[in-house]
């Protein structure tokens, strides 16, 4: 089956995995989808992620995050810019989620990164998603 959207199916499988508190969820790899989980593991919103290599092209073991009553610590992550729509913002008009409790993720000149890094190096480029 073709995939339309490989980045909206990460962040459908993270969502739906830490709605029934799966350990872990088991996703097709790519360097894109790699990028996006080494700056959700290092704002603390999954514990970790391993690449499993295959005959194919390889699978992302991400291991989601709990608090200590079971909660998800990614309460929402959302797809902004879509491949029929995509969504440029300049430097001045990064998004902030949650007045700053949560993360955009933009794909810039500079690679994929997140908003407060954007801001530092002063690049604009393409909301990917919101997570909080």
């Amino acid at each position: 089956m073709s995939m339309n959207d490989p980045i909206s199916d990460l962040l459908t499988r993270i969502r739906n995995a830490s709605m029934v508190s799966k350990p872990w969820v088991d996703i097709p790899c790519s360097n894109q989808k790699i990028r996006i989980l080494y700056i959700l593991k290092e704002e603390h919103f999954i514990r970790d992620y391993v690449k499993i290599t295959d005959e194919k092209q390889g699978i992302l073991r991400v291991y989601l995050k709990y608090d200590y009553n079971n909660k998800s610590v990614i309460h929402g992550i959302t797809r902004i810019s879509k491949p029929g729509c995509r969504n440029y913002v300049p430097v001045d008009r990064i998004p902030r989620v949650l007045n700053g409790m949560g993360i955009s993720i933009l794909a810039t000149s500079k690679g994929v990164i997140s908003n407060k890094k954007a801001k530092l190096l002063k690049i604009g480029g393409e909301v990917l998603c919101h997570v909080w």
